[in-house]
């Protein structure tokens, strides 16, 4: 099967599959945001094919879907890594040095917040409050809350990642 015909078939799956994740709801653009959060748990990002699908579904334009998720930070249409890692950037982590950890985190994964790292393993994030102000500076890997944090600990974790791949 050649390149183009694969990429076909991942994109008629995501439909398929996005149809489904939609049929549990009513066909209304109510339940645009439900539907959506669905989306981004099965695969970690809301993909073009899932989109599409979604505005197929309930009958609503496609700009007003992806409208949706460019403005809702808990949505994304890029792909995550393995390890998202989430830099707070609150006024509580800011001023103990937040911006410190997301330039150490730039710099040794190699990419820009928002970037995923080629091989998929790393994705890197910043966020305004992880609701932990006592343990500033903060930051996440997947669910994982790092208090307190350093450079050197924030090179430590990447790290400790890489290693286990």
């Amino acid at each position: 099967m050649d390149g183009e015909n694969c990429e076909n078939c991942v994109a008629m799956r995501a439909r398929e599959e996005t149809l489904e994740m939609a049929s549990k709801y009513p066909k209304a653009k109510d339940n645009l945001m439900a539907i959506l959060n669905d989306i981004q748990v099965k695969y970690g990002y809301i993909p073009e094919p899932s989109q599409a699908a979604v505005a197929e579904y309930l009958d609503i334009p496609l700009a007003e879907v992806y409208g949706v998720i460019t403005f809702y930070s808990r949505f994304t249409t890029i792909p995550k890594g393995k390890y998202d890692i989430s830099v707070c950037l609150g006024t509580a982590c800011f001023v103990k040095g937040s911006s410190d950890l997301l330039e150490r985190a730039k710099s040794k994964l190699g990419i820009d917040e928002g970037q995923t790292t080629d091989d998929q393993m790393f994705s890197l994030e910043t966020m305004r409050c992880v609701g932990a102000c006592g343990l500033a500076p903060v930051f996440t890997v997947n669910d994982k809350v790092y208090g307190n944090a350093t450079v050197k600990l924030m090179d430590e974790v990447i790290d400790e990642l890489k290693n286990q791949g």
